[in-house]
């Protein structure tokens, strides 16, 4: 990776988008980590049934409500509400609320955009170094079958699904996002290979998550999941 490049020297606007259900406990940790030169922080609550509004919101984030329940939707609410501003992020930087990534990271996600000119950067969990436990073994064997897959029918060379990632706002908004629930982080990978982005990953660590998955930690939710990621895989062929 080349030297790193403050982020204010480039004049990049950066903003950070944060889906979140029932993340009360998590939530205030990972906005205080988030590096100062975000701009803005965008908490979408995707109708929790706890007190994630009221503490994102008194830790400075922008908090939107999305009744409907689905990763993918939680998403799509926060991209309208970044659409009407009057000026849109240059950088968007997707990230977990559940304190299972290291915000702090996020410096090192964005370089390759600001540095080399990449479009989008995944962070890869593969390459990181990660704490027994926090991810599961369908979680690791579904990441391998998922990349495996797609770079066998998309010629692609990723590693990893990992949420913790960085992408050009207009690069973004010309991907046409659908996907409301878990096919979402593939759909943005897939379509961003059929466009022709110029894309790479950068090693991020992955801890335990505080409080339980709504995806691994449930037999509905690996099966779902997993269902919907090999349909998306299939779809986009």
């Amino acid at each position: 990776m080349s030297e790193n490049i403050s982020v204010k020297s480039t004049g990049y606007v950066v903003d950070v988008l944060i889906p979140a259900f029932n993340e009360e406990r998590s939530i205030g940790k990972v906005i205080r980590d988030i590096p100062a030169f975000v701009r803005n922080v965008v908490v979408v609550n995707n109708n929790s049934t706890d007190h994630t509004a009221s503490v994102a919101a008194k830790e400075g984030a922008i908090v939107l409500n999305e009744s409907q329940m689905g990763y993918g939707k939680a998403c799509l609410t926060g991209l309208a509400y970044l659409s009407s501003l009057e000026r849109p992020p240059d950088i968007l930087v997707f990230l977990d609320g559940d304190y299972s990534d290291y915000p702090e990271q996020l410096t090192d996600l964005i370089q390759p955009v600001i540095a080399n000119d990449y479009d989008m950067v995944i962070g890869s969990r593969a390459k990181g170094s990660r704490q027994r436990g926090s991810m599961t073994l369908p979680q690791v064997f579904g990441n391998w079958l998922a990349t495996s897959l797609m770079k066998w029918i998309y010629r692609t060379d990723y590693s990893d699904l990992g949420p913790f990632r960085a992408i050009k706002w207009e690069k973004l908004m010309a991907l046409g996002m659908v996907d409301q629930n878990y096919g979402w982080t593939i759909e943005m990978q897939i379509k961003a290979a059929k466009s022709g982005l110029k894309s790479t990953e950068v090693p991020v660590d992955y801890r335990k998550r505080i409080g339980v998955s709504k995806v691994s930690g449930t037999v509905k939710g690996v099966f779902g999941a997993g269902y919907k990621i090999l349909w998306t895989i299939w779809k986009y062929r």
